[in-house]
């Protein structure tokens, strides 16, 4: 059985997190409902502050495109410290919705999510870090963000 907990898996990958970011329009970055924690759109913050910009297949290669959602699955992972203070307190991932900024022609959705849907199965494990999930192209998000994510987990 897996003793290490969410903290210290994302304390092993070496990679780190952004500030959370401050919501620019009216809504709520992140809520809870029950058990359930439902985590808002958000964008790649690094870990200046800025966002990377950029659209797949026109400014930005594939490759770049999967780091860009791996970054808003730190960011994600940020706001979820700031509000809970701990990755300890979700137990797992229930749903997971990727939006890609691509040209009408690009086709590799999924792979771009994974950047971030691999980041959750790191941290919360092969049972708990992967849920359902949709990766959907659209034709801008933004700022001109190469991806958005939102995301559903259930609390310990």
């Amino acid at each position: 059985m897996e003793t290490t907990t969410p903290e210290e898996r994302f304390a092993k990958t070496v990679l780190t997190l952004p500030p959370p970011p401050k919501p620019l329009g009216v809504y709520k970055p992140f809520l809870i409902d029950g058990k359930y924690l439902y985590v808002s759109g958000h964008g790649p913050v690094q870990t200046d502050g800025t966002l990377i910009i950029g659209r797949i297949g026109e400014t930005m290669d594939i490759e770049k495109g999967h780091k860009a959602a791996q970054q808003v699955g730190l960011t994600i992972l940020a706001t979820i410290k700031a509000n809970l203070g701990s990755l300890d307190k979700v137990k797992r991932v229930i749903k997971v919705l990727g939006m890609v900024n691509c040209t009408p022609d690009f086709e590799k959705h999924p792979y771009i999510i994974n950047g971030c849907s691999l980041l959750f199965k790191e941290i919360w494990g092969e049972e708990n870090g992967v849920g359902v999930r949709s990766a959907v192209g659209m034709g801008s998000l933004p700022d001109n963000i190469p991806v958005e994510i939102e995301a559903i987990f259930e609390l310990v």
